[in-house]
């Protein structure tokens, strides 16, 4: 695989709510996310990871045909013209993969689908029109590398595998063999939620999985004033890090929104500095640089909320997220400053319930950030060897007021 997925800044869209397709008919809505990538590419991201875009039932994840593009969405003309857009500013585009299961529509043989010990067809999670594939039967293996080679030939660069935690890793194994030899440099990330991440990384042969583990620990210890969980959690990532590249995020189409999960609104700048400056693959979802609100509801509907349509054009929004737009771009101006990240590992010290110098290494580079999630100003007693702020708040390095945090290099 080509290193550049080393240099991967993905902003994550949800295409049939950016759009507005998702509860709408026919439409060519592609031409819409395309009046946003010059938006994108600003903010300093250079990879486009989109949901769902194949024909489906309903919300995209009960796909019908993996070679047609959802009539929502578009056709294949508009497609190709949102890859060449991408690929004229340096963007790579991702494409969702659900492979796990299909929607009651999708017209597969009998024998495609999982069935159990009494002769009835699975389906994922308790979903009555989302039907189980049997990852055993080698036409689905062959059916699934001919999709991912068909999107791939057509000019995308990866794939995000949903549900992959369903799915046993030897199948992917199976159809990477069919994929890689002729897109050696694609790049491919299974959603893993739980479960032995390294494992996994090395049973399927996937690049990446996606960084779960790490998405609890950044908002559940700043919520609870517990920066040991972080730290935890980052040692743990450091061991993921050794068997591939995790895909690593603070909100995506899945989950509450960041600006509504922290119980504290100026803890936001901490979840993206710990982002920002650990390993990993960065993920953005679109509207959170905005500090859009938005709560995911166990509900029929209930992703809506985090699922919404974007303005016509970026000139559209409101002024009150601006300056979080702007913190994206100054900590991925950092990022880029600083390629070796993406590999760094990172440590706590000074470690306390409120606060955490979080060092982040590689050979002949090191980067520290400080958070303060106490009430009272915190002055850190580490070796900072004449530390430069690179951003954050206070003035001295290593003095963090109240509820503050600072980048040091």
């Amino acid at each position: 695989m080509s290193n550049w997925a080393d240099h991967a800044i993905w902003w994550h869209v949800y295409p049939l709510g950016f759009t507005g397709g998702l509860h709408s008919g026919p439409g060519h809505r592609f031409g819409h996310l395309i009046d946003w990538l010059d938006y994108a590419v600003e903010m300093g991201v250079n990879g486009l990871q989109l949901g769902p875009v194949f024909a489906s039932e309903t919300h995209g994840y009960d796909t019908i045909d993996y070679l047609r593009i959802d009539p929502r969405l578009g056709d294949d003309a508009d497609f190709d013209e949102l890859i060449n857009a991408a690929r004229s500013r340096g963007v790579r585009v991702m494409l969702d993969g659900v492979f796990n299961h299909v929607g009651r529509g999708f017209p597969a043989p009998e024998h495609w689908l999982r069935h159990n010990d009494s002769g009835h067809v699975e389906v994922f999670e308790g979903h009555h029109q989302l039907v189980a594939l049997d990852h055993d039967e080698p036409e689905v293996q062959e059916h699934v590398a001919r999709v991912m080679n068909h999107w791939l030939d057509r000019g995308v660069s990866a794939w995000r595998l949903d549900a992959a935690y369903a799915v046993p890793p030897r199948f992917w194994r199976a159809v990477l063999d069919r994929v890689r030899p002729r897109h050696p440099e694609a790049w491919f990330t299974g959603e893993l939620i739980h479960g032995d991440y390294t494992a996994y990384l090395r049973d399927s042969g996937l690049d990446s999985i996606t960084q779960y583990e790490l998405w609890k620990a950044i908002w559940s210890s700043l919520n609870d004033r517990n920066l040991f969980e972080l730290a935890w959690a980052l040692k743990r990532h450091g061991e993921v890090l050794e068997a591939g590249l995790p895909l690593t995020f603070v909100g995506n189409h899945d989950v509450t929104r960041i600006a509504s999960r922290l119980d504290d609104e100026r803890h936001i700048g901490h979840a993206l500095a710990v982002l920002f400056t650990t390993g990993g693959s960065p993920s953005i979802y679109y509207g959170d640089e905005q500090a859009y609100r938005g709560v995911k509801q166990d509900r029929a509907g209930g992703d809506d909320d985090v699922r919404p349509l974007l303005p016509a054009k970026p000139e559209d929004l409101s002024a009150y997220g601006w300056p979080t737009y702007r913190l994206h771009q100054r900590l991925i101006g950092i990022r880029r400053r600083h390629p070796w990240l993406t590999h760094a590992r990172t440590e706590a010290s000074s470690l306390t319930n409120t606060a955490a110098a979080l060092i982040s290494t590689a050979p002949g580079n090191r980067l520290i950030t400080l958070l303060n999630v106490g009430d009272t100003e915190t002055t850190f007693d580490i070796d900072v060897a004449g530390p430069v702020l690179l951003e954050g708040d206070g003035r001295v390095p290593g003095t963090v007021p109240a509820h503050g945090w600072q980048i040091l290099g």
